[in-house]
């Protein structure tokens, strides 16, 4: 049974510099803005803690630290989740208290509730195989690309738009999808992939030729992760593939309808066959929608109990057999 709902006062948010404007107002009476982060961790009124700083080394500090000291964590950060994610499991199940929980729903396909689904609707079935375009800058730059520009163009535009950073090596070199594929993988499999072992192609030798040979084709170009469980002695029912590589898609495909910054979902399991989720897959808004249902779900007693139900002894078998251009 679900706990009361429980009313969400922000008290605190850490900053790294207390002196810069900011574009949104905060209610002092209720809210301080902090810049040591320990002042939170020590904060024993404080039962939920929200990770959006990005990278893997403070960040990694501060979501262990608050586990360990009883607090639930919500986070957006797939490369962290992607390489401690055993680490932050076991933070979990080793807190002693129930009533700490782990919430990712942002982590992966942005608003798009792709987490809570794997957690919660796929209990009576056995996946096959999970994919698609999880990278929002990719998908545009393909968009982009496919009506004629060329990829310099294109990356500039984007990173004007905001859409790509200054560095942006993680979304077109395919890191980005590479530790969002080992996420799902784990979702969907129960196998905890080492995302150094992921092979990894991105966009970044792709160019306005290549459209023009999948327009030939009936085709276009997705960047697309893939998770998918091989065939040994009967049907999927071998090893696990995980990879990441551009895709020539016919343009019939459901993957194909994802346009601009969308991100599209796909998974074949046993009992539902091909069930696709489309939605914004970056953003602010996106992003922060579904941070805050996270938020809202531990706050209710909603959010489960295991962040990764699932477990097995699949093994990864990388050296796979496609069909590639």
């Amino acid at each position: 049974a679900s706990s009361p709902p429980r009313r969400c006062v922000i008290t605190k948010i850490c900053v790294r510099d207390l002196a810069k404007p900011r574009s949104f107002h905060v209610d002092e009476d209720k809210t301080t803005l902090v810049s040591d982060v320990s002042s939170i961790l020590d904060d024993d009124s404080i039962d939920i803690v929200v990770e959006v700083m990005g990278g893997t080394s403070l960040a990694r500090t501060v979501v262990l630290e608050a586990l360990k000291r009883g607090k639930s964590v919500v986070t957006a950060n797939k490369a962290l989740i992607a390489e401690y994610l055993d680490e932050i499991h076991s933070a979990v199940e080793q807190s002693g208290n129930k009533d700490v929980k782990f919430g990712y729903e942002a982590a992966v396909a942005g608003g798009i509730p792709v987490i809570s689904t794997l957690q919660h609707c796929y209990a009576g079935d056995i996946i096959n195989e999970i994919g698609g375009i999880i990278n929002g800058t990719t998908n545009y730059m393909l968009g982009k690309m496919a009506g004629g520009a060329n990829y310099d163009e294109v990356l500039k535009e984007a990173q004007d738009l905001g859409f790509a950073e200054t560095d942006p090596t993680a979304d077109v070199e395919g890191h980005d999808v590479r530790a969002k594929i080992a996420i799902l993988a784990k979702l969907a499999f129960g196998t905890t992939v080492d995302v150094d072992e992921i092979p990894c192609n991105g966009i970044t030798q792709i160019s306005s030729v290549d459209f023009e040979y999948a327009k030939l084709l009936n085709c276009t170009i997705k960047l697309i992760g893939t998770a998918s469980r091989r065939s040994h002695y009967g049907e999927r029912d071998g090893d696990l593939s995980v990879y990441v590589a551009p895709k020539m898609i016919p343009t019939n495909h459901i993957l194909a309808a994802a346009t601009g910054c969308g991100n599209a979902v796909t998974v074949d399991s046993v009992n539902l066959g091909t069930a696709s989720y489309f939605g914004p897959g970056a953003g602010r808004f996106p992003t922060a929608n579904s941070v805050v249902a996270d938020i809202c779900r531990v706050a209710a007693g909603n959010c489960p109990a295991d962040p990764f139900p699932l477990r097995s002894t699949i093994e990864i078998d990388n050296d796979y057999t496609s069909a590639f251009y």
